[in-house]
């Protein structure tokens, strides 16, 4: 690793926010729990690591590179959750080969809680994607694509929760609008819910009924549109309340940290997207003191 990418990886990310307007003192107890969230977007079947000779991207990436990344991050902390933002699938030949099958056979081994289906993972059409469910040993999650006049109906969740370390956890998926994207003929009867009324919903029923910790909105929406009417990640977090964090992908948004949004009550949202290609990971760490009150510190890593 050349030395300024080490001190970029080594720096990026190293102040503490707090969420929810709690003071930095809170945690500072031994008694803090800290849980650890991965993530990826926009892999777009880059199972390889890029070549000496491959330009800004030379030597970066690669699938077994981020398995020993993730083996060794959850050896220091076993409470962390793995996810991705899609668009899995098409941009090498392994896609055209296999169909998607070896990209979610590898996420599988490497222990994916749960992903979002993105745009391209329509490319071989709503049955292609269907066909390769079973090789995926991970949850598929999108609350604003409404698949039950498809083969997908029942292979999605809107949500899932997990628990890690007593925290519960609570992550929802959202996609963006299909339409004018994707070719009708590939999606079929998928229908496009409106994600900001959609996320309402979510963090209704994942903090009211399944009265979640930690709130995680694993979108493709985009990270941001200028001039555009679009729903983005800045201004979902922007129009919501009681998400933690947005995990972002579509625009193959590079953020070296996460970026901070005041949401509707004017509380801190965390907002993150590492690229595209398997390039990076994203990291978020939380730590929680004993009363739960939550605050957070977030990095891009090389692979």
């Amino acid at each position: 690793m050349k030395r300024r990418d080490f001190i970029q990886q080594a720096t990026a990310g190293t102040a503490l926010v707090t969420l929810g307007g709690v003071g930095l003192q809170s945690f500072s107890s031994p008694s803090t729990r800290k849980i650890t969230i991965l993530h990826t977007n926009d892999v777009h079947s880059h199972i390889d690591a890029f070549g000496p000779n491959d330009g800004r991207n030379a030597n970066k990436g690669g699938v077994a590179r981020r398995a020993t990344l993730v083996e060794n991050i959850r050896k220091e902390n076993p409470h962390t959750l793995l996810l991705d933002a899609g668009d899995i699938f098409q941009g090498t030949p392994y896609f055209n080969y296999y169909g998607g099958e070896l990209e979610f056979k590898l996420m599988s081994m490497l222990k994916y809680d749960a992903a979002t289906i993105g745009n391209h993972d329509f490319d071989n059409g709503i049955d292609g994607l269907y066909a390769q469910i079973p090789h995926a040993k991970f949850e598929f999650i999108s609350a604003n694509y409404d698949f039950s006049n498809t083969v997908m109906d029942t292979h999605v969740k809107p949500y899932k929760t997990f628990v890690k370390d007593g925290i519960k956890i609570g992550v929802f998926g959202l996609g963006i609008e299909l339409k004018g994207l994707v070719d009708p003929a590939m999606f079929k009867e998928t229908k496009y819910l409106d994600p900001i009324e959609i996320s309402q919903d979510m963090t209704r029923i994942l903090k009211d009924e399944e009265k979640c910790d930690l709130v995680i909105c694993l979108s493709h929406l985009g990270y941001n549109y200028r001039n555009e009417p679009k729903v983005s990640d800045l201004s979902l977090a922007k129009a919501t309340k009681d998400i933690d964090l947005i995990i972002g992908g579509h625009t193959h948004t590079f953020l070296p940290k996460p970026t901070i949004v005041k949401n509707i009550e004017n509380k801190n949202v965390l907002v993150n997207q590492v690229g595209c290609y398997g390039i990076y990971l994203g990291k978020i760490d939380f730590y929680f003191d004993n009363g739960n009150n939550k605050s957070a510190n977030g990095t891009s890593i090389i692979v």
